[in-house]
């Protein structure tokens, strides 16, 4: 159980992480805001009260024993990056650079960047790749995790339950994926372009187990994540969540998917989030 103290912290954290994605990507004036905006909480969760970290990266004796990120759906990379700077991994500076020539904080991330263990993007392929590292970390008697955070409109492909049908098949209890549920994608709602539902039962039939959540409640988030450790299954979170969140003109709005804002439209969103 997180205390208030802890979960007022995560706020802050949450809030920081917002201005940047929208400092960010207006800057550059690419990247995607709305799936960054909704993964917000999930991700702060989880890097930092969830996860076992290293900051200092390479150079850390601790650096095997770390736990595993994937970050399925690339195109979040701005939150990511906002989490990992929050943490130590490079300087917050730096993330006025992304998307920039010459930058290690690509649109999409890859390995040049601290903190990011495998390049992602091409949609549908980050839980393969979990599943491989988790099953690494097995034979070579590793405890830690892997967690893969992936898009709901990713699940449209393929290649992700074949992934289910392999974790389950390969008993990977080490291995957690979550699901940013926010039920838009760049063509609009998930259900109308290819309909998921009713996922958790899909899921639950590929013999993993299933637990769903409100993907902004902190402390939801936390109980989740940690009762997905000690499972002895392949668990996936499917947390609902709400793309453009934080922002009111972004909410719920496909629009906001991969455009950056004008000048009018950053102003009004910093002026609310720092309302």
């Amino acid at each position: 159980m997180l205390s208030d103290l802890d979960i007022a912290k995560i706020k802050d954290l949450c809030k920081e992480s917002r201005l940047n994605v929208l400092k960010m990507v207006y800057n550059a004036q690419s990247g995607h805001i709305g799936g960054a905006l909704s993964s917000i909480e999930l991700l702060t969760v989880l890097y930092n009260k969830c996860m076992k970290t290293c900051p200092q990266w390479t150079k850390s004796k601790d650096f095997q024993k770390r736990d595993r990120f994937v970050l399925s759906k690339g195109h979040a990379s701005s939150a990511l990056y906002s989490v990992l700077a929050q943490l130590g991994y490079f300087p917050k500076e730096e993330l006025l650079t992304f998307r920039l020539f010459g930058s290690r904080l690509q649109g999409h991330p890859v390995p040049i960047c601290p903190g990011v263990d495998v390049a992602t993007g091409s949609l549908g392929q980050g839980l393969s790749i979990a599943c491989g590292m988790a099953l690494g970390l097995r034979l070579d008697k590793n405890p830690a995790n892997v967690f893969c955070l992936i898009g709901d409109g990713e699940l449209q492909e393929g290649n992700v339950w074949e992934a289910f049908m392999h974790g389950s098949s390969e008993k990977l209890d080490n291995i957690v994926a979550i699901i940013d549920r926010n039920r838009l994608q760049i063509d609009g709602c998930t259900e109308s372009v290819k309909s998921l539902d009713p996922l958790d039962e899909k899921i639950k039939a590929f013999n993993w187990d299933v637990i769903e959540i409100d993907g902004h409640d902190i402390q939801q988030i936390y109980d989740a994540i940690e009762k997905a450790k000690e499972n002895k299954k392949p668990t996936a979170i499917i947390a609902n969540t709400i793309k453009g969140k934080g922002v009111s003109f972004m909410e719920n709005n496909a629009g906001w998917h991969g455009k950056a804002p004008n000048k009018e439209d950053f102003e009004r969103a910093i002026a609310e989030l720092e309302s």
